[in-house]
């Protein structure tokens, strides 16, 4: 088959004849080495839910009526600290905002959590000070938000790394959630995998400037690499509308360090010539995962997604059953998402299958196989997951669904991103 384009592929979603294949559908069939060609799928869909630092939003909204003041110098919305502008809106009384996604209010609530509390339409409490030092406060919901654009600074990196702690004291980091334990006591990974879509298109062949994605599920575009971006580890920054996004793939997250944000992107494969097929055939076991020292990052050994996410459980299970009801419930205190409480059990919608809570509960009411890696001849488990490979999938599908429904277009690039 010779190559195709873009536009050859529109036309049979159009007509309801595209074969679209999710990633992991896809891997599946490599794994049964079932024979493949570019005649057999059109498109595949690639995804990753993690955490996204390089997260902010765009906000503008109406604080008074106008006339009451010039311009606004400081803002926060439910007490995460906001930068004023860039436009002024003199005398508007609107106050354009932009809020990073690890901006905080508290050690346990930041960006993350109010991005998701916007899209879930709750009341969220607005405070401005003014340029003349007044104070301007207004409950707000989504529909008093004027405009909500989300954007990133570097996301879905091609490939990120694990972490372990070579030293005896606990060393407190954003990939931990009580300290990262020493020596050699636990792992921490980030990372899709074979999920990932600059895994599946590592030459950008076909990601590129004003590709169409879905971003937290509302339709969003490429817009370039970003900071920390290179040739061998290629991130990206992305562009979509709040309004539309699904607070399912969406939130906060509370390291030991504080609130991080979490994002999810599924990014559509189209499968062009053998090259990009041959790209897309990738799996776990042949992504490099380096391991680094918490206490310098500097990666001293290596090893693979295999690891992470080749037989090991995805989610992880609750048996209320053997549940005690602690009087002080470790997994209750240090759940990175809070998604459990003793009173209420597990709340599937928000737990984030990071696996935390398998070694925080001493009662085993948590399991989950989480893998180990292997560092200097020991086997260091995997303690924590900063990437939901279960949310990815379940994006990955999304898209899938709505390509083959006619809804998501394929585009074509603009630009190349290397």
């Amino acid at each position: 088959m010779k190559s195709r384009k873009i536009e050859t592929i529109n036309a049979r979603i159009k007509a309801g004849e595209a074969v679209v294949l999710t990633a992991e559908e896809f891997k599946d069939m490599v794994r049964r080495e079932e024979r493949i060609t570019p005649d057999d799928v059109d498109v595949v869909t690639c995804a990753t839910c993690a955490l996204m630092s390089g997260t902010a939003v765009l906000l503008s909204f109406a604080i008074c009526d106008s006339g009451e003041f010039e311009r606004a110098a400081r803002v926060w919305l439910n007490g995460v600290p906001g930068f004023p502008g860039p436009c002024p809106n003199e005398r508007l009384g609107i106050v354009d905002a932009i809020i990073y996604g690890t901006a905080r209010a508290s050690h346990e609530y930041g960006g993350g959590h109010l991005f998701r509390e916007l899209v879930e339409g709750k009341a969220i409490e607005a405070k401005v000070e003014t340029g003349d030092g007044r104070s301007i406060e207004r409950v707000l919901t989504r529909e008093d938000i004027h405009f909500a654009r989300m954007f990133t600074t570097r996301s879905a990196f091609k490939n990120y790394m694990a972490f372990v702690n070579t030293a005896e004291d606990k060393v407190e980091s954003i990939f931990s959630v009580h300290g990262l334990r020493g020596p050699y006591r636990e792992c921490s990974v980030t990372g899709s995998g074979e999920l990932n879509p600059l895994e599946n298109d590592p030459f950008m062949i076909t990601i590129g400037i004003g590709t169409r994605i879905l971003v937290n599920g509302a339709m969003g575009y490429i817009t370039g690499t970003g900071t920390r971006s290179s040739v061998d580890k290629p991130n990206l920054t992305v562009i979509a509308d709040m309004k539309d996004m699904d607070p399912e793939f969406m939130g906060g997250f509370i390291t030991s360090k504080g609130p991080e944000c979490i994002t999810s992107i599924a990014v559509p494969i189209p499968v062009l010539n053998e090259a990009v097929l041959t790209n897309l055939k990738v799996l776990d076991e042949d992504v490099k995962l380096p391991v680094a020292d918490i206490n310098d990052r500097l990666p001293r050994w290596m090893s693979s997604y295999g690891a992470v996410w080749h037989n090991t459980d995805l989610e992880i299970e609750f048996d209320a059953e053997r549940c005690v009801n602690c009087a002080v419930c470790a997994v209750e205190d240090y759940c990175p998402t809070r998604a459990f409480s003793r009173m209420k059990g597990q709340d599937q919608k928000l737990c984030f299958n990071c696996g935390a809570c398998v070694s925080l509960c001493s009662e085993g009411a948590f399991s989950a196989n989480l893998g180990h890696i292997t560092v200097n001849d020991m086997k260091v488990p995997i303690t924590l997951r900063q990437s939901n490979r279960a949310r990815a999938n379940k994006l990955a599908e999304r898209l899938k669904e709505e390509i083959i429904g006619g809804d998501f277009i394929l585009t074509e690039p603009v630009g190349r991103l290397i």
